[in-house]
């Protein structure tokens, strides 16, 4: 079982997380439009899995903000955000941002992703929602970067997710 923190305090995850090398396990996701997507459905393209809490938390809407400036140059590179938020409330979010570069994806229909990557946060005040991880996916669907951000109020470190896609060209 993986942990993070929350302002410092230690916070255990559900499962333990999926290695770099792993297979990235296929999940279903809800898109702003109510229709349905899988990873699978992603195969010939470079993915990165952004997992965050809430798009109603400031420092989710400013990764998300991050992830659609640095991912907007990068050609066949699909970005999902992926919460537990309601697709309403996270397009919502996305419209009146402008994100464009990203795709919402949530997991609070069949919480797929949450079990497969071991995200789900067992005790704290945000018990349920996602841990803050980042995973980047290769067209074969292999996990070649991972991270589990050390506290959900930290942003993940943006230079190491972005080096970690351009080895991938």
């Amino acid at each position: 079982m993986d942990t993070t923190n929350f302002k410092g305090n230690k916070v255990n995850l559900a499962g333990s997380l999926p290695k770099v090398g792993d297979v990235a396990p296929d999940f279903t996701y809800v898109k702003s439009d109510l229709s349905e997507g899988k990873l699978s459905d992603l195969s010939n393209k470079v993915k990165v899995l952004i997992a965050v809490p809430s798009l109603d938390t400031g420092v989710c809407q400013m990764e998300t903000r991050a992830f659609n400036s640095k991912l907007k140059e990068r050609v066949g590179i699909e970005g999902l955000i992926i919460s537990k938020d309601l697709p309403f409330a996270m397009k919502r979010f996305c419209e009146s941002e402008g994100i464009e570069n990203v795709t919402n994806a949530s997991d609070f229909r069949y919480h797929e992703f949450s079990k497969s990557y071991g995200l789900d946060m067992t005790e704290g005040p945000l018990k349920g929602l996602h841990a803050r991880a980042v995973f980047v996916v290769d067209q074969n669907n292999r996990i070649t970067f991972s991270e589990l951000v050390d506290d959900i109020t930290h942003e993940p470190n943006y230079d190491n997710v972005m080096k970690a896609i351009d080895e991938l060209k």
